[in-house]
């Protein structure tokens, strides 16, 4: 430990630095020495492994109970990669030659796991970042997270100190939910595209899809498939937007009324880095794969 990381250890240990933050007690405070990845997945990995390569070590931290979750927990059963697999894969690892030009998404998901255990990547699985500052005083990052017992429920947590932190958690982190006058009254079934799995729970019933991107798409087509009777709607195209809904009625911006037995709603993601990166940081330096 150098100079400079054995001030930091320090200062962020002593009480002085911390007295204003009655939640430190419950903290375990671990010196990183090389950069904490918030995200596990494959951006998370594909940086882990660089560094490993390099001999640098890294901590990743990783909200859910396993790498790629939005693969793994949040992707309907049909999914697949949307561009060739020579365009996907990680850096030092390329997909199985045996692998189709557009994997699946378990062949993915079998791809990245083995990624993992290749560079030995362990990432600290059900912990969620709650902040993350820079320090001016000591020049590094304090990354506070919290982790999860057998529970689920809450238990402690860490704070880690390190001079980098690499944001790896993509724009997919959190559901986009419109408001939608009516949602409570609506009777039928309401869900976000990262809770449908397959068109067999619609089989027979007639279902709006809000949304026309890759997803709302794929969703639509999958519903055809398991012989449900799927509508799109994008605002001010196919059908005009959403007015309201009512037990089992949709009504639209133009007057028009449907039943529906269903809605899915095909609306996106959003990232939650906001809510947790704490200090106003400029001048960001994007990763390159160089």
């Amino acid at each position: 430990m150098d100079y400079l990381q054995e001030r930091a250890w320090k200062e962020s240990n002593d009480h002085h630095v911390n007295n204003n933050n009655n939640n430190n007690n419950n903290l375990r405070r671990v010196f990183v020495p090389g950069p904490v990845i918030v995200g596990a997945g494959p951006s998370g990995l594909a940086v882990a492994a660089c560094l490993k390569q390099r001999g640098i070590p890294s901590v990743i931290i990783e909200r859910t109970n396993c790498v790629a979750s939005l693969w793994q927990l949040k992707s309907y059963d049909r999914l697949r990669l949307h561009l060739p697999k020579q365009f996907c894969e990680l850096p030092l690892m390329p997909f199985p030659q045996s692998f189709p030009t557009y994997p699946t998404k378990q062949q993915f998901i079998t791809y990245l796991e083995a990624y993992a255990t290749k560079f030995d990547i362990n990432p600290l699985f059900d912990e969620s970042v709650e902040s993350a500052t820079f320090d001016s005083g000591i020049g590094f990052w304090r990354v506070r997270s919290v982790g999860k017992g057998k529970s689920g429920e809450e238990g402690g947590g860490h704070e880690f100190v390190c001079r980098w932190l690499v944001v790896a958690t993509g724009e997919n982190a959190e559901e986009v939910v419109p408001e939608i006058r009516g949602m409570k009254e609506f009777k039928g079934q309401i869900v976000h595209t990262s809770c449908y799995k397959s068109g067999g729970a619609f089989q027979g019933k007639k279902v709006l899809v809000v949304g026309c991107g890759n997803s709302g798409m794929e969703v639509c087509f999958d519903l055809c498939l398991h012989n449900a009777s799927p509508s799109l709607v994008v605002r001010d195209a196919v059908v005009p937007g959403i007015k309201r809904l009512t037990r089992q009625t949709v009504e639209f911006v133009n007057g028009e009324t449907e039943d529906f037995d269903a809605i899915i709603l095909a609306t996106g993601y959003k990232s939650n880095v906001p809510s947790w990166l704490k200090a106003e940081v400029k001048n960001l330096t994007p990763l390159s794969r160089s």
